[in-house]
């Protein structure tokens, strides 16, 4: 009897798996998908149900941020490409929103499966609330993770990409709280004469290890 392969859930840091699916927008390959451009994946257990539609609609209420930001939006949940065109019309028609990002056709379970969507606890037939955050090099830098019965904030989607893109950016990390505008860390002295070049600078200092400045 053939063993069954055991997949290992991506994590922060590691490549993002590389896949081919079925979208609401025609076929991809998620690597040609990636490729110059972050990319938010996020995950809804099924089509037509009440929390998913207003997750749906507020990624796509919200769609011109994500691409000001170089972010593409990939939906996907355990429908069939049917159900998911279905679904879009529903929606537009009820409420005039239209989801104009792709909705992966997970039938199979093949990418679900290969990012950890479907944890046996919560459900073995439908995918959690998942959120992979991809840079444009194809590393994984964040991951999310809600569970069926609770909605996602999407403010606070859009506060952590632009979080993880100002990081990049200026080689600067985010204290509690962060929100664009505000002051950011620092990294901390490595030497003796960074330490004595700090105590000489305008940043803000809590102490020689913690310091902030504004970008």
């Amino acid at each position: 009897m053939e063993e069954e392969k055991v997949v290992t859930m991506p994590r922060i840091g590691d490549q993002a798996p590389d896949f081919k699916a079925n979208t609401t927008y025609g076929p991809i390959q998620f690597s040609e998908f990636n490729k110059g451009s972050w990319v938010v994946m996020f995950s809804h257990p099924a089509d037509f149900t009440p929390v998913c539609t207003t997750e749906m609609s507020g990624f796509a209420i919200r769609h011109n941020e994500f691409k000001e930001l170089n972010t593409k939006l990939l939906g996907l949940s355990i429908d069939s490409i049917h159900a998911h065109v279905a679904w879009v019309n529903n929606v537009k028609k009820n409420t005039g929103v239209l989801f104009d990002f792709p909705i992966i056709a997970d039938i199979d379970m093949k990418v679900s499966k290969l990012y950890g969507m479907l944890q046996p606890n919560e459900s073995e037939t439908a995918a959690v609330r998942a959120v992979f955050f991809v840079d444009p090099k194809g590393k994984i830098r964040l991951i999310m993770y809600y569970p069926l019965n609770v909605g996602r904030n999407m403010d606070e989607i859009i506060r952590v990409l632009k979080a993880l893109q100002t990081s990049d950016k200026h080689g600067v990390a985010m204290p509690l709280n962060w929100i664009p505008g505000d002051k950011v860390i620092v990294p901390p002295p490595k030497t003796v004469q960074d330490m004595e070049e700090r105590e000489k600078s305008d940043y803000e200092m809590v102490d020689f290890y913690l310091a902030k400045k504004s970008l």
